[in-house]
């Protein structure tokens, strides 16, 4: 693999750009790999590099039904943070956090973090003391955030309206270290080097059964044939669950859309991510200039990937009682994700009842912002056979014992 670097830019300017190599190959599909990783997402790349770095496991196929980065990866805001209130995952995001900081650097590839903050404003009294806890919590984990009054969020924000018709901004929990990255450029990262590393990404190859052979995996069948593998990971995000059917076991997990938009790009207004839980909506500016909007999940399960126009006058309607000038922008385009929801709203990172198949799921709206924890973790649990600190606490076993890891209350927002 060719480092990409200014002086390479420089060169292939002078051979008028035709010397650049593929980032990633495409191969055929072998017989038999030691692990097959099934989803090319960026949870999915996140596991195979992991496992390659950390543990020397390169025998891997990486299986995708689509394209590389087609799913969730490509189809959400981007938001970066890590100020949770329960321990678990306040770890688990801070060390995913830290890992894009350095990302770029780590893997040659560009990923445009952009540590800009990321601001969760507090609309009511509840709000306050619920964000406060969570800033105490916070510096017991060694994450650093802090509650900030409303002259401050006016500094940060200048465009923020402090005085809504329905829910003044009281203050703000402030995570300056938080904030947003390519989503795109993290997906082809991690295939980039992991094709550097020797790993098999098969696109188009859709999985339509798992074999197993007296309780244990065996390996996958696939529209380009049957494959065998020592080890199984299941990392397919909104379809977990069709996956896990043909393992032969249930989750506890509910597939819901969770829709997005953007607007005509504007000059330079806000530097950093605002979320506002009360009213629900959250909004960013790209390096574009687009005003990078989000809501709420929808209330029924689904695996649409197109937006709705009840959507889109719950949210915007939202966000302009706290940013009155969006009222004059068009609005461009808009998406939706299929989102994998658990009962506590935190993650699956866990063993399962069929021998040597492993599944890293339930991330709901929160997938982008974990995907290299996520995978650090994962690519553990597949190496080792037992989870390590990081995932210890997310096993599938917690829904039976009770143990749940309620994010969905704790967090103030589930995004």
């Amino acid at each position: 693999m060719r480092r990409y670097s200014a002086f390479a830019i420089a060169r292939e300017a002078f051979r008028h750009h035709a010397g650049w190599e593929r980032a990633w190959r495409s191969p055929e599909p072998k017989k038999k790999y030691k692990v097959i990783v099934i989803g090319a997402g960026g949870h999915g790349l996140a596991t195979a590099y992991y496992l390659g770095k950390n543990y020397g496991i390169r025998d891997i196929a990486v299986l995708e039904k689509g394209w590389l980065g087609g799913g969730n990866t490509g189809r959400n805001t981007t938001i970066i943070r890590s100020n949770y209130l329960q321990d678990p995952s306040a770890a688990i995001y801070e060390k995913s956090r830290s890992l894009y900081e350095t990302f770029s650097q780590d893997l040659n590839y560009n990923a445009m973090f952009s540590p800009r903050g990321v601001m969760m404003l507090a609309q009511t009294q509840h709000e306050i003391r619920g964000y406060q806890r969570t800033a105490h919590a916070n510096v017991l984990q060694g994450v650093e955030t802090e509650f900030i009054t409303p002259a401050r969020v006016k500094e940060i924000v200048p465009i923020i309206n402090l005085d809504g018709p329905r829910y003044p901004v009281l203050g703000a929990l402030w995570q300056p270290r938080a904030g947003s990255a390519r989503h795109d450029a993290i997906a082809w990262g991690y295939a980039r080097a992991c094709s550097a590393m020797g790993m098999d990404i098969i696109q188009k190859c859709e999985v339509t059964g798992v074999r197993s052979e007296k309780g244990v995996v065996s390996g996958v069948s696939t529209n380009k044939g049957d494959i065998d593998c020592d080890k199984l990971a299941i990392v397919v995000a909104g379809h977990s669950g069709q996956l896990a059917d043909m393992a032969g076991f249930r989750l506890p997990i509910e597939s819901v859309a969770l829709q997005a938009l953007v607007s005509e790009p504007i000059k330079p207004c806000m530097d950093c991510v605002v979320m506002a839980n009360t009213v629900h909506g959250y909004m960013s500016q790209s390096d574009k200039g687009e005003m990078v909007i989000g809501g709420g999940a929808d209330g029924y399960n689904n695996y649409t990937q197109r937006g709705s126009f009840h959507h889109i006058e719950e949210t915007v309607r939202a966000l302009v009682e706290t940013f009155p000038m969006i009222s004059r922008l068009k609005m461009m385009r808009m998406w939706g994700g299929i989102v994998d929801m658990t009962g506590d709203r935190s993650p699956v990172i866990s063993r399962t009842p069929l021998g040597n198949c492993f599944i890293n799921a339930g991330w709901g709206t929160g997938g982008f912002k974990s995907i290299p924890g996520s995978g650090w973790a994962m690519a553990e649990l597949v190496a080792k056979g037992e989870p390590g600190p990081l995932a210890a606490e997310f096993g599938l076993d917690r829904f039976r014992e009770g143990r749940f890891i309620d994010e969905s209350v704790a967090a103030g927002v589930a995004h």
